[in-house]
């Protein structure tokens, strides 16, 4: 049993995968449909292709999550909008059908996991993991743990100023409505400019308002978790979006805060980050 087993759980697809690290990782994905299904396709993949060979898997979910060891319902998606996954016991469900330890957090947590191990995040004790697509989460390693709480971080909801009167956009949270991820998510983007993100060629106006509302939440995790890096990943942060990004980011802070070269930045394992992050989280459950 030499192997490690990564799930990445999430709203459309379920990323599943074995192996050590970023050498020979075998991944699969299968669509996002009832919990029964999807779990039946991703266990039957694994218990197929590793078989015996696993030590332990590792899951990084969407969520909400519950991420307390002393609660009931550790290890359940707890009320997410995503219809017939609430109160799904995802960590259970995978532990008893494969018998082997099971490694449980945020799909972002276990991202920004992958990124300090073999990433952007290498010899670093402190980061901020930011993803930008269908929602907006942000993942913290603080003094080399991954920040948890009352629940775990929930950076897409944070309130940043809203100018309506140059945007008058309402916002599209069914909760917040003008939060960031109201305003500056794939859908907020498609709803107020009538096409996808990465459909909007690079000059269009949507990409200097989505820099300002990224720059804005990137300034204020900046000043309260004192990152030494913060990576921005996700389907909406496009190649050309990262330099308007960094000059408001400047913009805005002034000359207040020192930051290093290449200090905001592109995930360096891609769409790899939230598989191999699960890596980690296997590796961890064996040593607890």
């Amino acid at each position: 049993m030499n192997l490690f087993g990564g799930i990445e759980a999430g709203g459309t697809k379920f990323v599943c995968g074995f192996g050590t690290g970023p050498e020979g990782l075998t991944t699969a994905r299968f669509p996002t449909t009832t919990p029964g299904e999807t779990l039946d396709r991703v266990i039957a993949f694994l218990k197929k292709e590793a078989g015996g060979s696993l030590r332990a898997v590792g899951i990084g979910s969407f969520g909400p999550v519950d991420l307390d060891r002393k609660s009931a319902t550790y290890g359940y998606i707890t009320s997410t909008p995503k219809p017939g996954w609430a109160n799904c016991n995802l960590a259970g469900a995978v532990e008893q059908a494969l018998g082997v330890p099971v490694g449980f957090d945020t799909d972002v947590n276990a991202a920004a996991l992958g990124e300090a191990e073999w990433g952007a995040g290498q010899g670093l004790s402190d980061l901020l993991y930011l993803t930008v697509g269908t929602g907006i989460g942000g993942g913290a390693i603080v003094g080399g743990r991954v920040m948890h709480g009352l629940l775990h971080p929930e950076m897409g909801h944070i309130r940043i100023p809203h100018d309506a009167i140059g945007d008058p956009y309402p916002g599209i949270c069914p909760f917040h409505r003008d939060c960031l991820e109201g305003l500056a998510s794939g859908p907020a983007m498609q709803e107020r400019w009538g096409k996808p993100a990465e459909q909007l060629p690079p000059d269009h106006p949507a990409w200097a308002l989505e820099a300002h509302y990224l720059a804005l939440a990137v300034a204020n995790f900046a000043l309260t978790l004192s990152p030494q890096r913060i990576i921005l990943g996700g389907g909406v942060m496009q190649p050309h979006l990262f330099a308007p990004i960094r000059a408001e980011f400047l913009r805005l802070l002034n000359g207040y805060l020192r930051q290093p070269e290449g200090y905001i930045v592109p995930p360096k394992l891609g769409g790899k980050a939230g598989i191999l992050g699960a890596l980690v989280l296997a590796q961890s459950s064996v040593l607890r």
